[in-house]
């Protein structure tokens, strides 16, 4: 595997800290081959599980992913301080440690990813070809790749954990396509309407049951059980969670809640779940934040 070497602030880390390494006299020739060798010797390997070693373009496409994956490894393990990321490759397995850094970093956010099946086994196919990289690339844009789909598998995750904590059914397949936010509104109103009980596909039947407190109709009100809400989640979920809720949250909780004004009166007259149906679809399900999405029969 050919390492160039350029001073290029946007081509893949490895490179950048291996000509950082040379231009400052802290890396001689000696241990630049060493770390070469180790690369071609982990490129052959990967090759051989994932490719053909034998076929010179697939070898050429492992050396990329090693490069890629390294890169991706090495600017966590170092918070992407230019000595740090020196010290280490010039260590006897350093750039092993990087790359299997970088690997189990794309294992774990291609969790939710489907693409269908991966010749990578746990990591996404597409996630990966964005992280490879040529070590001479002019652009490397595997690290925003990442950050993309660690952002996602958060967003899935938190769907997941509030799913398991909050919903009677707590399995979760990405298929759904659940958004964060909205299942989070749902869990605000319902626990709203309810009180602390599991969460079940009732709601609609159950409106009618319950009275509405004119103390609910205010954007004030739900961002206090907003508040609450997420004071009964680990931290790391909750940040997750307020980062993701828009300014126009609780405003649109507001509006649900007036939507629901209205269908309740609609089922204390005993209409009929078709025109509750149209009545939903009238208002625009896609703008009824945190209102549940499922059929009356």
């Amino acid at each position: 595997m050919q390492v160039v070497l350029r001073d290029n602030d946007q081509g893949p880390f490895l490179s950048k800290v291996l000509a950082y390494g040379q231009a400052e006299a802290l890396l001689d020739e000696a241990q630049l081959a060493q770390i070469k060798a180790k690369a071609v010797l982990m490129s052959l390997k990967l090759a051989d599980k994932f490719y053909n070693k034998y076929k010179m373009h697939l070898l050429e496409h492992a050396a990329f992913d090693v490069i890629g994956v390294a890169s991706l490894g090495l600017m966590a393990l170092s918070e992407r301080d230019l000595n740090r990321a020196l010290t280490l490759l010039m260590t006897p397995d350093g750039i092993v440690k990087s790359f299997q850094k970088g690997w189990s970093m794309l294992s774990t956010v291609s969790k939710y990813k489907i693409s269908g099946k991966s010749v990578y086994g746990d990591i996404d196919n597409i996630l990966l070809d964005r992280v490879s990289s040529p070590s001479d690339a002019d652009e490397w844009m595997g690290w925003q790749a990442y950050q993309e789909a660690l952002l996602d598998f958060n967003r899935q995750e938190s769907v997941a954990c509030l799913l398991k904590q909050f919903y009677s059914q707590a399995s979760y397949d990405p298929l759904d396509c659940l958004g964060l936010e909205s299942v989070f509104a749902e869990v605000v109103l319902y626990r709203m309407f309810f009180g602390p009980v599991k969460i079940k596909q009732d709601l609609k039947q159950r409106l009618a049951h319950i009275e509405l407190q004119d103390s609910w109709f205010t954007v004030e009100h739900f961002e206090l059980q907003v508040k609450n809400t997420l004071a009964e989640l680990p931290t790391d979920l909750a940040e997750t969670i307020s980062v993701d809720l828009g300014k126009y949250f609780s405003p649109g909780l507001l509006r649900t809640l007036t939507f629901a004004k209205s269908y309740r009166e609609q089922l204390l007259k005993g209409v009929s779940p078709e025109r509750l149906e149209r009545l939903e679809y009238k208002e625009g399900l896609s703008g009824l934040l945190g209102w549940p999405i499922y059929i009356v029969m």
